[in-house]
């Protein structure tokens, strides 16, 4: 039996009611860092070296030309939120898909919904895919083609780095832009703004606080900020809201002692002082510290304080702090410890660090800006001429693996960066570099033919 069109009518608009109300209390049942999500392009946190007056992707943004891109960055820098305001500001169609729950059904379906509409309507689409490194290779492999032929403008998040969790075709296609994690005045603007609008006041120490537990993370910061604000119960919030608000786990000796903390675990490692660097490690952990901030820390120091004198330093490092990632606390702080007595145990060098800083020194001042011609690509007219006087020679083709050759600018010849220490693994790398570095002085030539 047809239903009278008056009766449709008064249905419709009641599910639209409905819908709409729904909505609301959605928006205000919603966790703070929902509700403080930015709107437009001026009010997103951060990220200024993308989104600054001028800074390329916001330029894309704005004119509305923003071709496929894959956005990689820690939890809590923005992603999300920077897809929402690509979507207000688009003329495109917005379709959203998150790796966690969709598979090749889905994006095949988006991808086919994409093409009618741009057959029916003449209009493009923007699919944004949440942790898009969940996708796995086939469902990834759906994506390319319609990103190739331009059908859908992919606009991938992830916190995973790309270049390991992405196809290298999909990667080819789409501009790599690398979100970084809030610093601490932006973070406590953040907070403000949140307080401002929720019409709370926190005291000096409370804000220090949830700035240091943040570690540049948005949305932790205005989750714990939201429970402290429960906890308060109407009152000026403050730093024993905040910690409990983190279960108890927060900086115990106040909020200098993250600081504090990291530091002496560091210069404790650093000095070879295997038991010091364990005692920090429980320290930190056991009052709450972040375990992604300790294994970041510990792969800077595997390279700046170890380097060469114990290359498989970065090498446990690293494998710690992936470990971290993939099984968590309270089982990855064993994971840690291996990383502290391997680093402080290991034999010490800086002189990676000195070298690259002298090497940034000769670079920031403008020498030797250009690439000898036998370096270039030859496959261009700028490039080294095949059989010319200028050819590059190849290593492989003498017995020795080494032939004379002018490796950097004229100007730059003769500037030593690096100089092995005689400790540990770097004593004997640093033999070796003395024999190529005395042969390079005397002008050997045992090259043979060309090789390009």
């Amino acid at each position: 039996m047809t239903q009278p069109r008056g009766s449709r009518a008064r249905r419709e608009g009641a599910a639209d009611l409905f819908d709409a109300a729904a909505a609301e209390r959605l928006e205000q049942r919603a966790p703070l860092a929902t509700r403080m999500r930015p709107g437009t392009l001026d009010e997103i946190v951060g990220q200024r070296h993308l989104l600054g007056p001028g800074a390329p992707l916001r330029v894309l943004i704005e004119q509305d030309r923003l071709t496929s891109a894959i956005l990689w960055g820690a939890p809590g820098t923005g992603k999300t939120t920077l897809a929402s305001v690509i979507a207000r500001r688009s003329s495109k169609a917005f379709v959203q898909l998150s790796a966690v729950s969709a598979g090749v059904a889905d994006a095949r379906q988006a991808i086919e919904e994409a093409r009618r509409r741009l057959g029916e309507h003449s209009q493009g689409t923007i699919l944004f895919v949440d942790e898009v490194h969940r996708f796995n290779r086939t469902q990834q492999d759906a994506l390319l083609p319609a990103v190739e032929e331009g059908l859908v403008v992919l606009v991938g998040a992830t916190t995973e780095n790309p270049y390991f969790s992405v196809n290298s075709p999909l990667l080819s296609r789409a501009t790599l832009w690398r979100l970084e994690p809030l610093g601490d005045a932006e973070v406590r603007e953040l907070l403000e703004r949140a307080l401002d609008r929720e019409g709370c006041e926190a005291d000096s120490e409370a804000l220090d606080a949830l700035v240091s537990v943040a570690e540049g993370d948005a949305r932790a910061a205005l989750g714990t900020l939201e429970i402290a604000m429960v906890l308060a119960e109407g009152r000026k919030i403050t730093s024993g809201d905040v910690e409990r608000a983190r279960a108890g786990r927060l900086l115990h000796q106040g909020v200098d002692a993250h600081y504090d903390q990291a530091s002496a675990l560091i210069k404790s490692v650093r000095g070879s002082d295997v038991d010091a660097g364990l005692y920090w490690l429980a320290r930190m952990l056991e009052g709450g510290e972040d375990p992604r901030f300790v294994a970041r820390r510990l792969v800077i120091l595997a390279s700046e304080d170890v380097g060469m004198a114990d290359p498989m330093a970065l090498v446990v490092a690293e494998a710690a702090a992936r470990a971290v990632e993939q099984v968590g606390l309270p089982e990855a702080q064993l994971n840690l410890a291996e990383a502290v007595v391997y680093l402080a145990s290991a034999p010490k060098s800086n002189r990676v660090t000195v070298a690259i800083g002298r090497a940034l020194s000769d670079v920031r001042r403008g020498a030797g800006s250009q690439v000898p011609v036998h370096l270039r690509d030859p496959h261009h007219p700028g490039g080294s001429p095949a059989g010319g006087p200028d050819a590059y020679r190849y290593p492989h083709d003498d017995p020795s693996g080494w032939v004379q050759q002018q490796y950097r600018p004229a100007e730059l010849e003769g500037h030593v960066y690096y100089e092995p220490s005689e400790l540990g693994a770097e004593a004997a790398l640093g033999e070796r570099l003395r024999r190529v570095r005395a042969r390079t002085a005397g002008g050997t030539q045992p090259g043979r033919r060309e090789r390009h």
